[in-house]
């Protein structure tokens, strides 16, 4: 077999055998093939796609690549939950306790950000001593006793993903619905967990711009995840404005929290809300969507949320004086208003700039050697719908380093667009595609 004859049938539109794609993508990633003849055949793959067994192929390979979590040890149901990215979304630090306070079991492996979008280690991180540092006897430990852990993730798993990934990032075929979904989705199931729930986000701020895209790529990873005999649901969700209003390491963290304690913001609890709703029904714990809200709501109300939330950080080290008094967590020494220059209502909050304005006062990477100011971030104080009076504050701006704000204002104030009379808001749920490609608007 030979990868010139692979990429030639491919860019000729015909179909890869299983065979074929698990020999393209095991010799790229142990070296035997270069990386000009592997983005000859990303860029074949980009032109004439691949069809549903080709992607499930193509996951398949790169879970293969390495190292697959056994989760045997962990008793009960594991569901994993996945979001596509956004600005301000911080749903897993409200999820995983939420849900396992309602006897859902999570091991999760999480990320660090990169870009305009946090990561969930870089919010848990700001909390003093917490640590994703755990032997794997701890973090089952964890798991059966709490029934929450978050590690980070390995270089052992699915490294062939790493590798690839970095290679489409700088040959411009990254927007390829079956790499997407390969690539996310090999990394969940190489995760070990039985069941998966997929936030796919779509919007400005999100991957997918049109919400006829985000469908199609939850259609692909469900499929994806049925391919592989995991029950996956993928849930269809907004960002063409940030999530809640928090946005930055320490400021979400306390976003969580409130959230937690029935305090938060609307869309940050009702997003929160849906999710865990769909990990509770695939768990088999509950029976339908109304039962799995009530035992939720439940949760919150009676403190369970909250005191899994506390039981989990304390677990993994870190200083639960700062959960229960928020005021203890980082912040940061220098803050500033962006002050409405007319007045109307909000239209539209460009999720992206928002999160590119909290990189600049130091809440996330530009590189990935930079280094995080954990109190720095913004906070909105006015969300698509409000009114505005001209010289009220839209945000607050915190950060390390005072210069860093002015720079930052115009950037904050431009993502905001303001016109008079009440603007027509998008759906925060658009619907959801579950196992045999069935979707379902709302």
């Amino acid at each position: 077999m030979r990868i010139t004859d692979i990429i030639l049938k491919k860019r000729n539109g015909e179909k890869l055998s299983k065979e074929e794609i698990e020999f393209a993508v095991l010799n790229f990633a142990s070296g035997k093939i270069p990386d000009y003849q592997f983005a000859a055949f990303l860029m074949a793959i980009y032109f004439q796609k691949l069809d549903k067994s080709e992607t499930l192929a193509l996951t398949r390979a790169m879970i293969n690549s390495g190292n697959v979590i056994d989760l045997s040890g962990i008793k009960g149901v594991k569901v994993d939950k996945h979001s596509t990215g956004g600005v301000g979304d911080k749903t897993s630090l409200i999820v995983g306790p939420l849900v396992a306070a309602a006897g859902i079991k999570i091991a999760k492996l999480s990320g660090r950000g990169l870009g305009h979008t946090g990561g969930t280690i870089d919010k848990l991180e700001s909390i003093s001593g917490f640590s994703v540092e755990m032997t794997e006897q701890q973090f089952f430990k964890n798991v059966n006793e709490i029934g929450i852990a978050i590690g980070g993730q390995t270089s052992e798993l699915v490294p062939a993903d790493k590798k690839i990934y970095a290679l489409r990032d700088v040959t411009c075929t990254v927007e390829n619905i079956s790499l997407i979904a390969g690539s996310i989705m090999s990394k969940k199931i190489a995760s070990g967990a039985d069941k998966i729930v997929l936030d796919v986000k779509v919007g400005d701020g999100a991957f997918m711009n049109a919400p006829e895209d985000a469908f199609a790529l939850g259609k692909e990873m469900v499929e994806i995840g049925e391919g592989m005999g995991k029950e996956t649901i993928a849930v269809i969700t907004d960002m063409n404005q940030p999530l809640g209003n928090a946005i930055g390491n320490s400021l979400e963290v306390i976003e969580a929290i409130e959230t937690l304690k029935g305090n938060g913001p609307d869309d940050l609890h009702t997003l929160c809300m849906e999710v865990s709703a769909h990990m509770m029904i695939v768990s088999g714990l509950v029976k339908n969507k109304v039962e799995a809200m009530a035992r939720l709501e439940k949760s919150i109300s009676s403190g369970a949320a909250f005191n899994k939330f506390r039981q989990w950080i304390a677990a993994q080290g870190g200083d639960v004086k700062q959960i229960n008094d928020t005021s203890k967590l980082p912040a940061s020494e220098f803050s500033g208003e962006v002050i409405a220059t007319q007045d109307g209502f909000v239209h539209k909050i460009g999720a992206r700039k928002i999160g590119l304005a909290s990189v600049v006062l130091g809440a996330g990477r530009e590189t990935k050697e930079s280094k995080i100011d954990f109190g720095a971030g913004i906070y909105l104080h006015k969300k698509v719908g409000d009114p505005v009076k001209k010289g009220e504050s839209l945000a607050k701006m915190y950060s390390g380093q005072k210069e860093k704000l002015s720079a930052t204002k115009e950037m904050i104030l431009s993502a905001y667009t303001i016109l008079p009379g009440a603007p027509k808001k998008n759906p925060l749920i658009y619907g959801t595609v579950s196992k045999a490609g069935e979707v379902v608007y709302k």
